[in-house]
């Protein structure tokens, strides 16, 4: 039965002091006090064995043995996993049950995590984010830098490429610096082992746009079009829309927080390339049911062409070459079209007062013919459009032969 009063320590010392001094009988004192005479002597008896009103304090109701407690080879296995890779709880317990056959719940995991004092402030509350992704492998990657991590002598920066249905990784790169010489040569890397994707997703900065050049394509750009990929660019000041690879690249960073400092390039390399085996093969992803990326990526279909074969515009196209310095003349004027396109074949359709240029399958200028002023527009071509066909058949030697 309960004490009748709040406060059941003080209670517990009034009905001992008053047992003990023998005002009136046990059975009396317990009607008085709203307990039964088991629960008196249980009190009573307290006290004799600790000697002290201090032993009438509410003691742990917790059992000297729980048959159904973690053990303490699962807990430190949980806590060594949490401190090798930061991972939740979600992916933590998910790895254990695939790789070890240790049935914990996510829940235990949890526990574990915060009692061992490893739970990040962040994430005590995470908002749920809507996801979007394209439908098959390669349909779009995104790609974009991180960094830089101080060296001994200079700089590293992270450069990543990330297939966007899978979230495989197929490309993590230490960089010295983010020139478009050293870009070029990993992405042909990348290509050379995965086939090339139909669009690629990147920010406006160096070195695939351009602004000194009348805002624009860059080199590294216009040698991705040469291999009929479609440039895709995030909106300005909105690094949301990279949303997966800005993700990747704070899991990235918690990872390489872990790490040893890499005092040189080689020394990042080895260790983004260790991640990022870690990262497709074996962390579970939230995002695809706790699968690996491994799981669903596929290399494309579409194959790298060191040599791009020379664009057929549609028939009856007006179709002018730029100059070198990337200008095209027209209606008795010239225009800056883009630097990067010296001497390239580009078509161009007269709307009204404007002029749609386009380069291969991408639209990347709008001319005004009153103003003579040029915008750049750099949007993939739509697919009716001739130019999108003509891509997507196959060379005029190569239609022979089959």
């Amino acid at each position: 039965m309960p004490w009748k009063v709040k406060d059941a320590m003080d209670q517990r010392i009034e009905f001992v002091a008053r047992a003990l001094g023998r005002e009136t009988d046990l059975s009396s004192l317990c009607r008085e006090f709203g307990i039964s005479r088991p629960t008196g002597y249980h009190w009573l008896n307290r006290y004799q064995e600790a000697g002290s009103l201090s032993g009438l304090q509410e003691q742990s109701r917790r059992p000297r043995r729980s048959p159904n407690k973690t053990s303490a080879r699962h807990e430190e296995l949980v806590v060594q996993i949490r401190r090798d890779t930061a991972w939740g709880g979600k992916k933590i317990q998910h790895v254990l049950a695939r790789d070890q056959g240790i049935a914990l719940t996510v829940a235990t995991v949890n526990r574990i995590i915060k009692r061992n004092g490893l739970l990040e402030r962040q994430e005590r509350h995470r908002p749920a984010l809507e996801r979007f992704e394209r439908e098959a492998p390669n349909e779009l990657w995104q790609m974009d830098f991180k960094g830089p991590y101080p060296l001994e002598r200079g700089k590293c920066y992270p450069f990543s490429i990330l297939d966007d249905h899978s979230r495989y990784v197929v490309g993590l790169f230490a960089l010295a610096s983010i020139e478009g010489v050293q870009v070029e040569r990993r992405l042909r890397e990348v290509f050379e082992q995965y086939g090339v994707p139909d669009s690629m997703l990147m920010d406006h900065g160096t070195p695939w746009w351009s602004t000194t050049n009348g805002h624009g394509l860059t080199q590294v750009a216009v040698k991705l079009i040469k291999q009929g990929i479609q440039l895709r660019y995030s909106g300005i000041g909105h690094p949301q829309t990279q949303g997966k690879v800005e993700r990747f690249h704070r899991t990235l960073g918690k990872a390489m927080e872990l790490e040893e400092p890499a005092g040189s390039i080689a020394g990042w390399q080895k260790q983004m390339e260790r991640f990022r085996h870690q990262y497709n093969h074996v962390r579970p992803h939230e995002a695809i049911e706790m699968r690996v990326p491994a799981d669903l990526y596929q290399p494309s279909l579409r194959h790298y062409h060191p040599n791009p074969p020379e664009w057929e515009y549609p028939p009856g196209a007006v179709v002018k070459r730029l100059s070198g310095d990337g200008i095209v003349y027209y209606g008795l004027r010239e225009y800056f079209v883009c630097e990067a396109l010296a001497d390239e074949y580009v078509s161009l359709r007269q709307l009204d007062d404007r002029v749609l240029v386009t380069y291969r399958h991408m639209h990347i200028r709008e001319l005004d013919t009153a103003t003579g002023k040029t915008v750049p527009i750099l949007k993939p071509a739509v697919e009716s459009s001739g130019a999108v066909k003509e891509r997507k058949k196959a060379p005029k030697k190569e239609r022979k032969k089959a």
